[in-house]
């Protein structure tokens, strides 16, 4: 039987010197350590097993989880982040277990709806101090989650906690390069589903996107004329596209990683800019594919209907809620001696669409017509 101690002797024996390691992890509540498994393979698992996370099966990337079955999820998203995170960190000689768990929990604060529910949960907590998925997050796994009596949260390793602030750190400090690692592959990662399922929706053309050099040069290298492209001319492209930023990405770290000449994650932390990027050209590329999606895709009119049922559920809800705390659940109720706002939010947050919709929709019957829970 392998023990923790023998697995961490593996990761200081086979990582970079500027890796984290799991044997310096440190956790707020002090516990006794798994005897085969390391810290982080243990916060990996906590968080597998939360609620939230199953929750993210049934919450929008940009695609209503209704429409379809093969766009991506806030769950598929957040799958394809780990694989990618996992792939580069073996390639650098990063933890491979922290970047993995680090991108499990990433997105676990992300409302229903999608980036349109964050704004308009956003705008309604103004005053109350906003709402930003990536503090959602971390409350999530210090304060919500509680499958221990004891203690809030799920006791997560500094080291995991540390990577959710990678998005607010307001230049104090740079993240582990674990943690920098799961913001580009995050980034990566959607960049390159959002294409695919803009195409499979046919929201997206590729006629049009072809403006784009990205995938004029992917399009060239897989030797595809014409403008208009086939299912199976579809998956070799974003095949050809995940290969070709993975590669990009991991070439241009190493080469900045060591030009910087860091040996010890304390140097990385000291560093004055991140060391985990793409090549100019490459980063000059997604400006530009970023750009486009936006104004092609996440303001297609189609979206746009999908934001505008988006800030009517959820601001009928917590208009509701807030006057009617009695209609919340008894944990939440709870809560909102502390606050009333905030536990209304925290609960429309961690709803699914489906459950969003549903309770509107009991809320809103038409006329004549009894609430669901009537009937």
């Amino acid at each position: 039987m392998v023990t923790r101690a023998e697995l961490e002797a593996r990761e200081a024996a086979a990582l970079a010197p500027y890796a984290t390691l799991s044997r310096t992890a440190t956790r707020e509540h002090p516990e006794r350590e798994s005897e085969t498994r390391t810290a982080f393979q243990k916060d990996r698992d906590r968080v597998l097993h939360t609620t939230a996370f199953r929750r993210l099966e049934a919450k929008t990337q940009v695609f209503l989880s209704a429409a379809g079955d093969h766009y991506r999820t806030r769950l598929t998203h957040t799958l394809e982040v780990s694989q990618v995170a996992r792939s580069v960190a073996l390639t650098l000689g990063l933890n491979e277990t922290l970047a993995e768990t680090i991108a499990l929990t990433h997105d676990l604060g992300h409302p229903p709806f999608g980036h349109a529910g964050e704004r308009v949960l956003n705008t309604l907590m103004a005053g109350q101090g906003g709402f930003n998925h990536n503090t959602q997050a971390r409350r999530i796994v210090t304060e919500l989650e509680r499958p221990k009596g004891e203690y809030a949260g799920l006791n997560l390793t500094h080291d995991t906690l540390d990577g959710l602030n990678k998005h607010d750190r307001a230049g104090l400090s740079c993240p582990s390069l674990e943690a920098q690692l799961v913001d580009a592959a995050d980034a990566l990662a959607y960049t390159a589903h959002d294409l695919d399922d803009g195409l499979r929706s046919g929201l997206l053309t590729h006629a049009g996107l072809r403006e784009l050099p990205l995938w004029h040069d992917l399009t060239a290298g897989a030797g595809i004329e014409g403008d208009t492209l086939t299912e199976q001319g579809r998956r070799t492209l974003h095949r050809r596209l995940l290969g070709t930023l993975i590669r990009d990405l991991t070439q241009a770290s190493h080469a900045a990683i060591v030009a910087s000449g860091v040996d010890s994650p304390g140097a990385v932390r000291a560093h004055a800019t991140p060391l985990i990027t793409y090549s100019p050209q490459m980063r000059g590329c997604l400006r530009e594919t970023g750009a486009y999606l936006r104004e092609n895709l996440y303001r297609h009119w189609r979206v746009e209907m999908q934001v505008e049922q988006a800030t009517r559920t959820l601001t009928t809800l917590f208009e509701a809620l807030m006057g009617r705390p009695s209609m919340l659940p008894p944990s939440f109720r709870a809560r909102a001696e502390q606050g009333l706002p905030r536990a209304v939010c925290d609960y429309l947050a961690g709803m699914t669409d489906r459950y969003a919709l549903d309770v509107h929709a009991n809320l809103t019957p038409p006329v004549g017509t009894p609430g669901l829970w009537l009937r």
